[in-house]
């Protein structure tokens, strides 16, 4: 029983604090749609609400896809002791988040004519491509705050995000208050405001790994190392994009599909709510991931197998009472949390009637964002590309059109298809994982340590570390 509160203890201790950071992050888009929504109109909200379901699939998930390789390779680099390889690993995750992050600007840029080439409603489609043109300096903030948030959590430093991220949310909301409510901006100053507060987060952190002591061994500045052996990192990285954009871009076709339903205005700003609300809730979830991919990545690394199985098996226990518990709140406050968001009756009454959904979805998504955590800390990001694609496509997405418009299901009917290709998604998840040959994954992670670890960057942290 020790050993069980110890290790619930270390999972704790790591998920907690990065559940608080992920929730801040989310909620800086939450927080930006409801100014919207009480002050600027059921046009603004559904523009807004498109841009941010827009910015989020072509944008964000693919910034925390580029980031996540950091993941498996500061997990086990840490856990391997090769403590300076970490800041090479994060110079190259910042310039591969840089590249990512100049293709997404375009693409932002052109957001009017893309959605409306989806057949999307004209009205919100200008609407969303203005909110976006102001939402690209995000990008770039938000792709180098994932860099960070990596490097850090991996070396279980912590509670300096938390700290960042209680900045970064009053600002957001005096921003939201000023250039919103006061100013008459209106969207358009929403937009700013999430900008402004993402490179206040990012630029916190920054300083932080500058100047603290406790980045002292894994940051020694900026090395041409970086620059080669560029290869081996873009490889690993570039599956960690498919394999999260492949999820959430599935999830992000619930906006699309739902400016196919009948009153595409009110639908689209009901979604949206739904899938902030979505996104609030996997916060916690979020945060266990985190701790599954460091625990495990620390394990591999250390070749500490028994201890990296005892790590997955709590973790499992733990996310779903978590996930009962969620589910559980959320239907008993549905009335009240819809309420939140909006003053229109009609948008309210679908939010309520939709919540069951949302709690069986983040039921489900939890034990699948957790078992994401164990592929990323073993480096299995090519598997989980295959199993996201089949899952969420080949099942999710048929089921989705199945029921929302052969069945009439309308909203609902999207929700069901989701909750589907999750549960496919486990099975196809756990298989892999019972079937795997654990001793050979400590063979891997050993090879991947040399292999992302050339012999210049061994050298320099054998000197560091003998200094």
């Amino acid at each position: 029983m020790e050993k069980v509160f110890k290790e619930v203890g270390k999972q704790l201790v790591l998920a907690g604090p990065v559940s608080l950071v992920t929730l801040s992050q989310i909620s800086l888009q939450m927080i930006s749609l409801m100014f919207i929504g009480h002050n600027d109109g059921e046009l603004a909200l559904a523009g807004a609400s498109m841009a941010t379901a827009f910015a989020a699939a072509t944008g964000y998930y693919v910034l925390v896809g580029a980031t996540s390789a950091l993941d498996t390779l500061c997990g086990q680099l840490f856990g391997a002791k090769l403590y300076l390889t970490l800041g090479i690993q994060l110079q190259r995750a910042v310039i591969f988040s840089s590249t990512c992050s100049i293709l997404i600007s375009i693409i932002w840029a052109n957001a009017t004519p893309i959605l409306i080439s989806m057949h999307q409603d004209h009205q919100i489609s200008q609407e969303a491509g203005r909110y976006l043109l102001l939402l690209i300096p995000s990008s770039f903030a938000f792709g180098f705050l994932q860099c960070f948030r990596s490097f850090l959590q991996n070396q279980n430093i912590v509670y300096p995000m938390v700290l960042s991220s209680l900045v970064a949310t009053p600002i957001h909301i005096f921003c939201c208050w000023i250039l919103v409510s006061k100013s008459g901006l209106g969207s358009s100053g929403a937009a700013l405001a999430t900008s402004v507060s993402y490179w206040v987060n990012a630029l916190c952190l920054a300083l932080f790994i500058k100047f603290s002591s406790s980045c002292k061994r894994t940051w020694n500045g900026f090395s041409k190392q970086a620059l080669r052996n560029f290869l081996p990192y873009v490889k690993l990285a570039m599956p960690s994009v498919l394999m999260e954009c492949f999820k959430t871009w599935a999830f992000e076709l619930l906006i699309i599909f739902s400016g196919f339903l009948p009153n595409p205005m009110l639908e689209t700003s009901v979604q949206s709510i739904c899938l902030n609300t979505f996104g609030l809730l996997w916060s916690i979830p979020a945060g266990l991931m985190a701790s599954t991919s460091v625990r495990v990545g620390n394990e591999l690394g250390a070749k500490n197998l028994q201890a990296a199985h005892f790590a997955i098996g709590m973790v499992l226990v733990m996310v779903i009472m978590e996930g009962l518990v969620v589910g559980v709140i959320v239907v008993l406050l549905r009335k009240m949390w819809a309420g939140l968001y909006s003053n229109d009756k009609n948008v309210t009454s679908i939010v309520a009637s939709l919540m069951p959904f949302i709690a069986m979805s983040c039921f489900v998504n939890g034990f699948e964002t957790v078992l994401s955590g164990i592929f990323r800390g073993c480096g299995w990001q090519k598997k989980g590309v295959y199993l996201n694609l089949a899952a969420f496509y080949f099942v999710g997405v048929p089921c989705q059109v199945t029921f929302a418009f052969v069945l009439h299901m309308k909203a609902k009917g999207l929700w069901l298809g989701m909750i589907v290709a999750f549960v496919v998604d486990i099975v196809f998840f756990l298989i892999i994982i019972i079937r795997t040959n654990w001793d050979k994954e400590v063979a891997k992670a050993e090879n991947r340590v040399k292999k992302y670890s050339n012999f210049g960057e061994l050298a320099l942290d054998q000197n560091v570390s003998s200094n």
